[in-house]
């Protein structure tokens, strides 16, 4: 505290130390301070009194809190620094005496947050009980002028720098710094939330055991039972606009199509159908897909839309192309068990699965002689998932089953085969897990979602590429899901004990 305890006094300056504190903004700052004089002349009751030492305690709470928000988004940014410094001590052992002024201009930046950081640790009592009584009317602490001071030196600092690596051009590392430079002035890594938007929940006795998002986030469906709920979903409202009954069972997976306005869904009836929207704006079955035996756990589509990849509890994969209608082309039958969860890589070329009491991730490419899709690694696992996802064509995350670790996979690129490489601390909470609500990466944001037990945990994926659990989001049963958007903005779930569709909108701290 900038102010020594005894330089705090009353207004009527009686020399006495500060017993009790109005919280009230319309009184000047003196004159919130009471001391037991004050009080024996007070002539009538006030309200909002609390006593010095309670408040003097909240304060030093709030501030220890402060101070730990701070510095955490100080230590974000300094590592982002850092990465590129160690990028310039490479560069450095080429270009030695040229590069040891760009290091400086790090080095000084790197000071210049750290300055900001050690003025957020001083603070005033009088500014604190500002906050402390704007707080009670207004919520929590606005770390968002920080970010933007924080911005306007990462901007400052990454013109200096960019105007002398332009001298040094020839150099491949050059391109290295710059994307370094590049990342660190993006708003990307900083701290977040996601906030459930109160008013605007959907009740839903039934159980969803999907939900998808269209592509501009104006239409929502859910699986509610053997039925598909249509939303409108505007200024953070869900409007029901058409239910669909064309399922006879459940429905576990909904995708929609991001080139035209078409969706799929699968059931548990067995049936996968391709659903498309009429000159009515009305949604109507197009096709019916019903090679399976039992139910369909998870679908995916490609970039183009005219490969459907299905995941059933008949233990097959199979790959469905649209030439002029959609046909099974190829069933792969490597799995022991139910397939309960796929994904895609970037290059579209290789697809990644997991399933129910199955101890291996099945790795199956596409050849491009004759581009049939083979299995051509099996990784054994030491406990089956639900939950797997591509990050990029060399990365995979894969979650064990009710484990508060989730796994990593790396490729190593001279035997072109996948290894786990790390495992992340996740919340689970619970003895019991369930299938759908797949794993998603949001590549804008950087953030993946994964359901574990009773958590929907989200993992951030830092410059560096490391992994990092920032939020876990704690439901009051296992029975969780939903999806999130394509640009990461809202996350919408269903879960048991509320019995509820929930938003939760994304906001940076």
């Amino acid at each position: 505290m900038i102010e020594k305890e005894e330089e705090l006094v009353c207004s009527m300056n009686h020399k006495l130390p500060i017993y009790m504190v109005v919280c009230d903004k319309n009184r000047d700052k003196n004159q919130r301070l009471l001391c037991n004089e004050c009080m024996d002349n007070l002539e009538s009751n006030l309200n909002n009194v609390m006593s010095f030492k309670k408040v003097s305690q909240i304060i030093e709470e709030n501030q220890k809190k402060n101070v730990e928000q701070v510095e955490q988004i100080i230590m974000m940014n300094i590592k982002k620094i850092n990465l590129l410094q160690e990028t310039l001590y490479l560069l450095r052992s080429q270009i030695i005496q040229q590069i040891d002024q760009i290091i400086g201009n790090t080095n000084e930046w790197i000071k210049c947050l750290q300055d900001i950081g050690q003025q957020n640790a001083n603070y005033s009592f009088f500014e604190q009980l500002d906050n402390l009584i704007n707080q009670i009317e207004v919520g929590e602490i606005d770390y968002r002028p920080l970010n933007n001071q924080i911005s306007k030196i990462n901007h400052s600092q990454n013109q200096k720098i960019i105007k002398k690596l332009n001298d040094f051009k020839s150099f491949e590392l050059i391109k290295k710094c710059e994307e370094l430079l590049k990342n660190s002035n993006t708003t990307s890594q900083h701290p977040f939330t996601y906030n459930l938007i109160q008013n605007h929940k959907i009740q839903q006795s039934e159980y969803c055991y999907a939900i998808a998002i269209n592509k501009d986030n104006s239409i929502v469906l859910a699986g509610c039972d053997n039925k598909i709920k249509v939303f409108e979903f505007k200024q953070e409202q869900l409007k029901l606009i058409q239910l669909l009954t064309e399922h006879k069972d459940n429905v576990t997976t909904l995708n929609f199509m991001k080139k035209s306005t078409q969706f799929i869904s699968g059931s548990m009836d067995k049936q996968i159908i391709i659903w498309w929207m009429d000159q009515k704006s009305q949604w109507i079955c197009q096709y019916k897909l019903n090679q399976n035996s039992y139910q369909i756990n998870c679908l995916l589509l490609n970039n183009n839309e005219d490969l459907i990849i299905s995941g059933s509890s008949d233990k097959t994969i199979k790959f469905w192309t649209k030439k002029n209608d959609w046909t099974c082309s190829q069933t792969i039958t490597d799995s022991t068990k139910s397939v309960v969860a796929l994904s895609l890589n970037e290059k579209q070329n290789r697809v990644i699965s997991c399933g129910d009491e199955m101890l291996f991730i099945l790795i199956i490419e596409q050849q491009q002689q004759d581009q049939k899709w083979n299995v051509i690694q099996k990784i054994t696992v030491d406990y089956y998932g639900y939950r797997i996802c591509f990050i990029n064509d060399n990365v995979f995350t894969f979650q064990p089953r009710l484990k508060e670790q989730m796994y990593v996979y790396e490729i190593n690129i001279h035997n072109n085969s996948y290894s786990k490489t790390t495992q992340i601390a996740v919340k689970s909470d619970s003895e019991v897990c369930d299938y759908y609500f797949p794993q998603q990466y949001i590549k804008s944001k950087y953030l993946l979602i994964n359901k574990n037990g009773k958590n929907v945990n989200l993992i951030r994926k830092n410059q560096n590429g490391e992994f990092i659990t920032q939020l876990s989001i704690q439901f009051g049963h296992n029975y969780i899901y939903g999806s999130m958007s394509e640009n990461g903005d809202y996350l919408m779930t269903w879960d048991y004990q509320s019995k509820q569709i929930q938003i939760r909108k994304y906001q940076q701290l």
